[in-house]
């Protein structure tokens, strides 16, 4: 299947059905009163997150969405029937922006968030509504709103554990494929990755039987991505949600020598399309381990990294082989795990704040009161 980052719909919630107007009859008598009832309410539209998806594909094709329109109102005070929702399935991590203006309309983070697009117009109101002591045989009714149409931008960012940073032909589509049950195109010439893959790491030779992280690898980056050079400029974003940026480097390749400057090279890059990406936690992975030379001094190329990032882990592991690759996923599961419990610390104090800011509202309302 392609993948599918962003596309373009036209939404239309459904109209408001129409009251009527009617009266009561009997045989061989007049007029018994107003009994003309109110129509249904139109259909919303909503975005709804599917855990399933992982691609706008689905949505490239159709031209309209529509929800259906609600029925009129009917004799003896029956209301007409509302017309269905409908919900429009998405991936996790997708952005829907009003086409017109620009604005953000909502995203969806969580399996089965649902994002409302487009609100059904509102029920039109039979002459029974009108009925009054003083109005006893009304004639009023109205109609029901129109729907709303809208064309609705739609960006989807993927949400991943870890995504991969490196340039072409680094490895990165190997080490997913060694990491997961992703199988992604390998072949020894650059750019074989020209979309987003996923994969999802398995944690049970740790015990860690419920446990799993996602990888996200993006296209190859070169020199000048964040401007729009190479492929990989159209998938940075992907790397925005990622809690942990993974560096692959290929310490052994002839035509980058300086291992060290790559890195220096791809911080770079991911800095001046987004400086917040630099905030992540890091990890850099000196890939190909199985062409070192005998001679070769990871302590030395390690101590380099930690000159130009000190806070950062450096790894040595080999892709086509699997050497390291066990503490690779154990180093990333930590950190995973850390920033997991980062995360549920700041929640919980944002949760106790609220609470608190809640208490003197109500403090503040019975004072009032009083």
């Amino acid at each position: 299947m392609k993948f599918i980052d962003s596309t373009k719909i036209k939404v239309r919630s459904g109209n408001g059905g129409a009251g009527i107007v009617s009266f009561r009859t009997a045989r061989n008598r007049p007029k018994l009163g107003a009994d003309g009832g109110n129509g249904g309410n139109g259909g919303d539209v909503y975005l709804v997150a599917d855990k399933g998806l992982n691609t706008l594909n689905s949505l490239r094709y159709r031209q309209l969405y529509k929800a259906e329109h609600g029925e009129k109102g009917g004799s003896n005070v029956k209301t007409g029937r509302c017309g269905d929702s409908l919900e429009i399935p998405v991936p996790l991590g997708t952005i829907a922006y009003n086409d017109a203006t620009g604005e953000m309309l909502g995203e969806l983070l969580h399996h089965s968030d649902k994002l409302l697009l487009a609100k059904g117009g509102k029920r039109g109101y039979g002459n029974y509504h009108f009925l009054k002591d003083t109005h006893q045989a009304p004639r009023e009714s109205l109609p029901g709103e129109l729907g709303i149409e809208l064309e609705v931008s739609l960006e989807l960012k993927v949400l991943a554990d870890v995504g991969l940073a490196g340039f072409p032909n680094a490895g990165k589509s190997t080490f997913l494929s060694r990491m997961s049950a992703a199988r992604p195109k390998i072949a020894d010439y650059p750019f074989t990755t020209l979309a987003p893959n996923l994969g999802v790491v398995d944690l049970s030779e740790f015990g860690k039987f419920q446990d799993s992280f996602v990888i996200a690898d993006i296209p190859g980056l070169i020199e000048g991505a964040s401007e729009g050079k190479g492929l990989g400029h159209a998938f940075l974003k992907h790397l925005e949600r990622t809690r942990v940026i993974l560096y692959i480097i290929d310490a052994f390749d002839l035509e980058e020598t300086d291992p060290v400057n790559a890195f220096i090279k791809l911080r770079q890059e991911l800095e001046k399309y987004d400086s917040q990406i630099l905030s992540r936690k890091t990890l850099i992975l000196v890939n190909k381990i199985d062409l070192a030379p005998s001679d070769f001094d990871t302590k030395g190329l390690e101590g380099k990294f930690k000159l130009i990032a000190k806070d950062t882990d450096v790894l040595f592991a080999s892709g086509a082989t699997g050497e390291g690759l066990i503490a690779v996923k154990q180093k990333l599961y930590e950190i995973l795990s850390e920033q997991k419990c980062i995360e549920e610390a700041k929640n919980e104090e944002i949760q106790f704040l609220s609470s608190l800011s809640h208490l003197n509202d109500n403090g503040e309302n019975k004072k009032q009161k009083d």
